[in-house]
């Protein structure tokens, strides 16, 4: 029986996926479109297509940047395109991704990977904090030549964590509509050019930009003016020109007239030692027009942060009046299957409960 074609958006199970894709890159055209849906963690999900071109491109990109091609542990769902990603590199190296899913556990699955050669990994940050509490899986994480940490922005704590114990960690920025990463460690990959738009915003070209959103035709010349991606991401260029990723232009609300960063205001909290992981959204207000409510996980259920501790906490770094006004204990964070906090789930929460 032959084969299927690749699905429209892309599903299945990793070693499907791999099958196909691996049989799509080496038949399709250069300008044929994989359909891949983003997680839809911020808003509702949208079919990205991918040209062949496009991916092989941000793949050989990557490799390049990272020191040469080598083997992969997937240890991300393969119909995102982090996953994806790390099979078009796998396939363009010739050897087969490590499923993460497929062992018992980290280690096991790092045990696969062929020695002798560079040795691979990408992850989201929640899977790198879960990582990091566990001995055997931070000696895997040593083994490694880089642990890609991308999809949402890591705590800086997590990363020093990761970095104080020799795990060679590489940030990187992108998203669907860019092949995935495209910026590492704030430094773009060889082609790609970044720019900030007069109101802060990122803005992307290069040859890894996708072709557009399938049938959504007024969605995509929002989005793609003169070869360049419009992002609603915020940023900034440091004092050696690197990349700065603040948070999302819609992360920015309004409170008693009062401009606030919730991407702030969350690593903010998240910093507090007190603080395992951290999501802050805002709700709609009345009297101040929003008002930010931090839903937080201890570290230690002996130690749950309070309202006065955290809104002292943030008010060290940040105005008094971008503090939350309410702190919410969980014993976890919603997440996405993908990997990222499940924002939309926390709004749904808050609305749900106040009409109760």
């Amino acid at each position: 029986m032959p084969e299927p074609a690749l699905p429209t958006p892309l599903s299945g199970s990793a070693r499907s996926i791999e099958r196909a894709v691996a049989r799509w890159l080496d038949e399709s055209d250069a300008s044929d479109a994989v359909v891949v849906r983003t997680s839809g963690s911020t808003g509702d999900p949208k079919d990205v297509l991918l040209s062949s071109r496009a991916l092989q491109w941000s793949a050989t990109a990557s490799l390049h940047r990272l020191g040469g091609a080598g083997s992969w542990v997937l240890a991300l769902p393969a119909h995102y395109v982090a996953g994806l990603q790390v099979i078009v590199r796998s396939v363009l190296a010739g050897v087969s991704p490590v499923v993460l899913a497929e062992h018992a556990d980290l280690p096991a699955a790092a045990s696969r990977l062929p020695a002798g050669g560079r040795r691979y990994l990408a992850a989201v940050p929640t899977q790198l904090y879960r990582w990091m509490s566990a001995p055997a899986d931070v000696e895997a994480l040593r083994s490694l030549d880089a642990v890609l940490v991308g999809g949402a922005a890591a705590d800086g704590q997590l990363l020093a964590r990761a970095h104080s114990a020799a795990i060679k960690v590489v940030t990187t920025y992108g998203m669907s509509e860019t092949c995935g990463g495209c910026v590492y460690d704030g430094v773009a990959l060889d082609g790609v050019d970044v720019a900030l738009a007069e109101s802060g915003a990122i803005r992307l070209r290069g040859p890894m930009l996708f072709d557009g959103y399938a049938g959504e035709p007024e969605l995509t010349a929002s989005t793609l003016h003169d070869g360049w991606l419009q992002t609603a991401d915020l940023g900034r260029f440091d004092a050696a020109g690197r990349l700065e990723v603040l948070g999302r232009q819609d992360d920015v609300v309004q409170s008693g007239g009062v401009s606030i960063s919730l991407t702030a205001v969350e690593r903010r909290v998240a910093s507090m030692e007190a603080v395992a992981q951290c999501a802050v959204i805002a709700e709609t207000d009345p009297e101040w027009g929003a008002r930010l409510v931090a839903y937080v996980v201890p570290r230690d259920h002996h130690r749950v942060p309070d309202l006065a501790s955290t809104r002292d906490s943030v008010a060290e770094v940040l105005p008094r009046s971008w503090a939350p006004q309410e702190v919410v204990v969980l014993p976890r964070l919603p997440m996405l299957e993908s990997g990222k906090i499940d924002r939309r789930s926390l709004r749904l929460r808050r609305a749900t409960s106040s009409a109760s």
